[in-house]
C-alpha cells in the first residue's frame, strides 16, 4: 500500500480564485495579531519592539502544568468570612410635611343637544 501526500485545502472564493489556505497562513505567521492580546498570528506572546518575549510552545506548556478542577476541601458556607464594617445610621432630622394644596369643585358642563346624525341613531342599538 502506498501513502498518499497530505492533501492541499484549497477554497474557491467568493469571485472564484483558488485560495491555498496553509500557504496563507505560513506567509502570516510573523504579522502582528489584530487585538490587545499582544501575539502574532502564530500565538507567540510579542514584546517591546515586535520581538517574540513568549513562544507559543512555553505558553501553551504552562497553560498545562497549572492543576485544573481540583476540589477545595472546605465548602464555601464553611469558610470563615471577614466581619462587615457597619457605617452608624445617620440619625433621623424630623421634618414637617409639605402643605396639599386645596382641591375645588369644578362644575360639570351642560349637556348639549344633539344634532343631525347623532339624534337619529341615538334610540337605535
Amino acid at each position: 500500500m502506498v501513502a498518499r501526500a497530505p492533501r492541499k485545502r484549497m477554497y474557491r472564493s467568493m469571485q472564484g480564485r483558488m485560495i491555498d489556505i496553509e500557504q496563507l497562513r505560513a506567509a502570516n505567521e510573523e504579522t502582528i495579531a489584530v487585538g490587545n492580546m499582544n501575539v502574532n498570528a502564530r500565538g507567540d506572546v510579542i514584546g517591546a519592539g515586535g520581538q517574540v518575549a513568549t513562544p507559543k510552545a512555553d505558553v501553551i506548556a504552562k497553560y498545562y502544568e497549572q492543576p485544573k478542577g481540583r476540589a477545595d476541601d472546605t465548602p464555601t458556607r464553611m469558610k470563615p468570612t471577614p466581619a462587615r464594617k457597619v457605617a452608624p445610621a445617620p440619625k433621623a432630622v424630623e421634618t414637617k410635611p409639605a402643605p396639599q394644596p386645596r382641591v375645588t369643585r369644578q362644575a360639570k358642563p351642560k349637556a348639549t343637544p344633539k344634532k343631525g346624525i347623532d339624534a337619529a341613531l341615538d334610540g337605535i342599538e
